[in-house]
């Protein structure tokens, strides 16, 4: 999620410049508002309380997507580039907490109004590490994942909507092709550690052995080298730095795990973003007449029910909403909302590009670094743990296209944010 104001210089690596304490811009505040009412309203009115509810979620998850920068594609990129760790740590506190959260709802198996809870659970197979592997290197060249692509857009990014639209052309194609993915090539069933762990108590103890492990090779992969470990300074101090500043990237991770964990008490299911593309993108070929229903995917009767549910109801799609229009507020109230109307056709090329191997990648690969890697390791399957491996990998071939692009990678002597 390098696509913010701050993080785009770093995105580029450059050191970020000292933050200086802007106006809130009022009238886009008082946009964005309006927005989430009427959005909430037609949520509400067209498709009941549980999706108002994750439209709700979604404005929060905007709001400390926004605020604490919390990074998935600098992440890693800062681990392969400079062997910087802190913000892979940043993850491991997240999922710690997540699993934390997750262990007792899955093991209780009811959430919201007696809605069955489930956990994200995947095949083992080549859809799962190409699609992952392409979604990495689509990172890099995109310059955000599937919720920096949304909190970008909403904080005035403009040119990560050609990443958006990549995004949603990448994933309807790989909606169209998903059953070859899937029927015509050799895979294996999904994998609970729960079933290798005598239960969640065993599976939630054995993830954090393994985030413990993971938090210590940081450090060793780190030793021995001089690797800056600065965030950009806060805008504003105090119960201001709530709605005026950026956060520490532990508040971040604690905020993110615990929307999640609301997220499937609430639906039954964890937290995604790229249901959604695959379904904006069908909905539109299905407006210029394309027989996307005869596909494969929407044939599934549970892919069926979301797809006749529509835009407003589908839970991935109204927390989308949310999450643009939750960023487009906190941005505004930081007075750092700003369009960016020119864009270098390079960095286009890149977007789009991006934009296309996440999309297809996150679809052919159950998910992306929000329902795959995130909600997969919260609810203990093995594929979320894979996907992450995977997408390790394309990063680091991503890095080496990126100056194609007329896009540095960081350097030692660069700060993180």
């Amino acid at each position: 999620m390098s696509t913010t104001h701050r993080s785009t210089q770093h995105s580029r690596g450059l050191a970020p410049v000292a933050a200086t304490e802007p106006p809130p811009q009022a009238r886009v505040v008082v946009i964005g508002l309006v927005a989430a009412l009427v959005l909430g309203g037609l949520v509400y009115s067209s498709s009941g309380q549980v999706p108002a509810i994750l439209f709700a979620l979604g404005l929060s998850l905007g709001f400390v997507l926004f605020h604490s920068r919390f990074g998935f594609t600098s992440a890693w990129r800062q681990l392969v580039a400079v062997r910087q760790g802190k913000a892979l740590r940043a993850h491991m506190l997240m999922l710690a907490v997540a699993c934390t959260l997750f262990a007792p709802i899955l093991a209780n198996g009811i959430g919201f109004k007696d809605v069955p809870a489930l956990p994200t659970l995947a095949p083992i197979g080549f859809g799962l590490f190409v699609g992952s592997f392409m979604f990495g290197v689509g990172m890099q060249l995109g310059g955000s994942c599937a919720s920096g692509t949304l909190f970008a857009i909403g904080s005035g990014h403009t040119a990560i909507l050609l990443t958006l639209g990549g995004f949603i052309g990448g994933a309807t194609l790989g909606a169209y092709q998903f059953p070859w993915w899937t029927n015509e090539l050799p895979s294996h069933a999904p994998i609970s550690l729960t079933d290798w762990f005598g239960g969640y108590a065993g599976a939630w103890a054995a993830s954090l052995v393994l985030m413990g492990l993971v938090v210590g090779a940081t450090y060793l992969l780190a030793r021995n080298r001089s690797v800056p470990d600065v965030e950009p300074a806060p805008v504003a101090e105090g119960a201001a730095r709530i709605v005026r500043g950026s956060w520490p990237l532990w508040v971040g991770a604690l905020l993110l795990a615990g929307l999640n964990a609301a997220t499937l008490w609430v639906s039954g299911g964890a937290w995604g973003v790229t249901f959604a593309f695959a379904l904006w993108g069908s909905k539109i070929l299905d407006l210029v007449g394309v027989d996307v229903l005869s596909w494969g995917f929407w044939q599934d009767p549970a892919n069926l029910a979301k797809y006749d549910a529509g835009i407003f109801a589908e839970k991935t799609s109204v927390m989308d909403f949310g999450i643009i229009v939750g960023a487009l507020i906190a941005s505004a109230a930081a007075g750092a909302f700003v369009l960016h109307r020119r864009v270098p056709l390079r960095l286009a090329v890149g977007a789009v590009i991006g934009g296309l191997l996440m999309g297809y990648g996150a679809r052919i690969a159950f998910g992306c670094n929000i329902g795959a890697y995130f909600g997969g390791i919260a609810s203990f399957s093995l594929h979320g743990w894979l996907w992450g491996v995977m997408a390790l990998v394309g990063t680091y071939v991503g890095l080496a296209f990126r100056p194609l692009l007329g896009l540095t990678n960081p350097k030692p002597s660069d700060s993180i944010c």
